[in-house]
């Protein structure tokens, strides 16, 4: 064949080299325009919706529901642009299986995906329980069930339920006294367990810290000081006297004195009784028959009476040496007492009693 021919011949397949080039360029080009138009059309179904006020919005995912499910309200709210993207991101995150039941908190500047992240991660609207020092559980209860972590009777099954202290390391069948006093975030219905786990923990924590020697001790030692403290808190008024009253009360331990803490009986009237906090007691309220009642039974109660903060638990756990066995109140205004050795010395400090200054 001669070279004429042969250049004849190949014009036709360098033609079609060409045309196939320039198609695999076109379909490239045609490609990747339709790659960056999908991704910018992602961009803009990613972003707020612009519906959402300054304050936000509340969402809940429920317990056991699917991602779809979760998908189509969020769209239906007008939380996110569309609920297919919300789907595709969470399939190729593999966040199917990932989403936490609870309340969210979405802000008005928030993308899909970062609504999609947060659920994934639980990061939950966190509501504040403030539990003061000297609470008692009914007041705890009452407060869990205000703040929206746990209903009252939740919180009330978790503080007696045997099994749950056992776990947590007390040596009582409840964990009232060591409902630590404390600002508390939880999340919204965080239910009963997890509050009092919380709480206890807390109480660990907080007393290492501020006692160390309290970890050494045994629980059976340290649930003692427990009580003591629940009635020292509800007996001191000013933090420096708070180790002296513990020291009478030490003192009436080891002799076998009852330790007739007004505070007990209180606790027995309000607390058991179920009627409003007197602001006096009587004679006859100092014979009202309970195992809390320290006028008439020798010995710590039977449990804590209340929910006492460092400084009770510090005066508890560090009581200083006195001689002391009795104190009373002799300035309502200061709130200071005077402590003596001797029921006749106790009895003339009724005249050093300041009337308080009327207003």
């Amino acid at each position: 064949m001669s070279a004429e021919n042969k250049k004849r011949q190949g014009k036709p397949f360098s033609r079609m080299l060409k045309a196939l080039v320039v198609l695999v360029s076109l379909l490239l080009v045609l490609s990747i325009v339709s790659v960056v138009a999908g991704l910018a059309l992602a961009g803009a179904r990613d972003k707020p919706t612009g519906s959402i006020g300054a304050d936000g919005i509340q969402f809940t995912v429920r317990q056991g529901e699917s991602g779809v499910s979760v998908a189509r309200r969020l769209t239906e709210d007008g939380i996110i642009r569309s609920e297919y993207l919300f789907r595709i991101m969470m399939k190729a995150k593999k966040l199917e299986q990932s989403l936490k039941a609870g309340n969210y908190l979405i802000r008005h500047d928030m993308a899909t995906s970062d609504i999609l992240t947060m659920i994934a991660e639980g990061k939950q609207i966190l509501l504040r329980l403030t539990v003061p020092e000297g609470a008692g559980v009914q007041m705890v209860a009452k407060m869990a069930e205000t703040a929206g972590v746990a209903t009252a009777d939740e919180l009330l099954a978790a503080v007696n339920d045997p099994d749950l202290s056992m776990r947590l390391g007390l040596a009582a069948a409840s964990s009232a006294g060591y409902l630590f006093p404390d600002t508390y975030l939880l999340p919204h219905d965080a239910g009963g367990e997890a509050v009092v786990t919380l709480m206890v923990e807390t109480f660990k924590k907080r007393l290492a810290e501020h006692v160390p020697e309290s970890k050494t001790m045994s629980p059976d030692v340290l649930h003692e000081r427990v009580v003591l403290a629940s009635i020292v808190e509800r007996e001191y008024r000013i933090p420096e006297e708070a180790p002296v009253m513990a020291s009478v009360f030490q003192n009436r331990l080891r002799i076998g004195m009852a330790l007739q803490s007004c505070a007990t009986v209180v606790y027995v009237i309000t607390e058991t009784q179920g009627k409003p906090h007197p602001t006096r007691l009587f004679d006859r309220d100092l014979k009202i028959e309970s195992p809390f009642n320290t006028y008439l039974h020798p010995g710590l109660p039977p449990e804590p009476i209340c929910n006492p903060g460092l400084t009770a638990l510090a005066a508890s756990l560090r009581p200083v040496k006195t001689g002391y066995l009795y104190f009373r109140l002799v300035d309502e205004e200061k709130g200071t007492h005077y402590f003596s050795a001797s029921l006749d010395e106790h009895i003339r400090a009724a005249s050093l009693a300041v009337k308080p200054t009327s207003k």
